[in-house]
C-alpha cells in the first residue's frame, strides 16, 4: 500500500515519501509543474544565447525574441491541447484557463514557436533559418527540463511495465482518465497503486541526447536550417515510440490515430527529405547563397 503522495521505482529500490506537487507562499499554491516549465524556458534561452555568442551573433537578439517565443509558445501549446481534448473541456469550459494542472501540448508550442520565429525575423529583418538553428537546441533543452513538471503532477506515464525504470503511483494521485483498461487489469487485489512506464523520464533523457547532438552538429552543418531539421527528425523519432506507450494519447477526432504519432512521422520524413534535397542542390550550385553557413557569420 502507498500513501497518496508517495512515488516509487521498485526495481531501482527507490521510494520517495510525501512528494508534493506544490508549495504555498502567502497562502498561494505554487506548482512544481510551473517551476519546471519556467526553469526549462530560461535554461533554453541561456543555451540559445550561448550558441549565438559562439557563432558571432549578438545574444541580445535571442533575449529580445525570447519573451515573444515563450508567450506564443505557451499559448500555442494550450490551444493545441484543448483542441484535441475538447471532449473533456466542452463540459467545463472554464477549465481551459486552468493550466496549473497541466495540459500543455509540446507540438502546439513548437508550431507556435516556429511561426513566431518567422514573423519576428521578417519584422527585424533577420535570417529566420539562422534564428531557428540558434534557438532549437534551447527549445529542446526546455522540453527536457519541463517534462519533470509531469513527474510532480503524476501525469504523462505509460502502460504497465516491470522494467528497470518501472514507476508506481497511487491511484488516488492520478487522473482517472489516464488509467487505461490495460493498467486497470494489472492492479492486484488490495493494491492502491499503478505500475507504469515513466514516459516523462524517457522523453527527458531522449531530449537531452538531442541537445548534445544539436550543439555538436552546429559546428559542421552545411546550411542554415539544418539544425532545425535535425531537431524535427530527432524529436519526431523519439516522440513516435514514446507516444505509443502513453495512456493519455490525444487522437485525431473521429479516428484511432494518435495525433502526436502522425505528426512525428510527418516531421521525420519531412526533415530527411528536406535535408537530402537541400544538400543535393547546394552541391550542384542550384540554391541561393542565403542558406549557406559562412565561416564567420555576420549579424544577419
Amino acid at each position: 500500500m502507498m500513501n497518496p503522495t508517495d512515488i516509487s521505482f521498485p526495481n531501482l529500490h527507490i521510494y520517495l515519501k510525501n512528494v508534493p506537487d506544490c508549495f504555498t507562499v502567502f497562502g498561494f499554491d505554487i506548482k512544481f509543474y510551473a517551476i519546471a516549465v519556467v526553469l526549462g524556458m530560461f535554461a533554453g534561452g541561456t543555451l540559445a544565447a550561448w550558441i549565438a555568442k559562439r557563432e558571432g551573433w549578438s545574444k541580445e537578439i535571442i533575449w529580445d525574441f525570447f519573451y515573444y517565443g515563450v508567450f506564443f509558445g505557451v499559448l500555442g501549446a494550450r490551444i493545441y491541447y484543448v483542441i484535441f481534448a475538447w471532449d473533456y473541456y466542452k463540459n467545463d469550459p472554464k477549465q481551459i484557463f486552468n493550466i496549473r494542472q497541466g495540459g500543455l501540448a509540446i507540438y502546439g508550442g513548437v508550431i507556435a514557436a516556429f511561426l513566431t520565429v518567422y514573423i519576428y525575423s521578417r519584422i527585424k529583418k533577420l535570417n529566420a533559418l539562422r534564428l531557428l538553428d540558434t534557438c532549437v537546441p534551447g527549445l529542446i533543452l526546455g522540453q527536457a527540463i519541463g517534462r519533470w513538471g509531469n513527474f510532480f503532477n503524476r501525469e504523462v506515464f505509460g502502460e504497465y511495465t516491470d522494467n528497470i525504470f518501472a514507476m508506481r503511483l497511487p491511484i488516488a494521485a492520478v487522473r482517472a482518465r489516464d488509467i487505461s483498461e490495460s493498467l486497470q487489469a494489472h492492479i492486484g487485489e488490495g493494491e492502491n497503486f499503478i505500475q507504469v512506464h515513466p514516459t516523462f523520464l524517457y522523453e527527458s533523457l531522449w531530449n537531452i541526447g538531442i541537445v548534445i547532438l544539436l550543439v555538436l552538429f552546429g559546428k559542421v552543418r552545411k546550411f542554415y536550417g539544418e539544425i532545425a531539421l535535425l531537431y524535427l527528425a530527432g524529436y519526431g523519432l523519439g516522440r513516435f515510440w514514446i507516444e505509443g506507450i502513453r495512456t493519455d494519447t490525444l487522437f485525431i477526432p473521429g479516428t484511432t490515430l494518435a495525433v502526436s504519432q502522425v505528426l512525428a512521422v510527418v516531421m521525420l520524413v519531412f526533415s530527411i527529405i528536406c535535408d537530402a534535397v537541400v544538400r543535393y542542390l547546394i552541391s550542384h550550385g542550384k540554391l541561393k547563397s542565403i542558406v549557406f553557413c559562412p565561416p564567420n557569420p555576420t549579424e544577419n
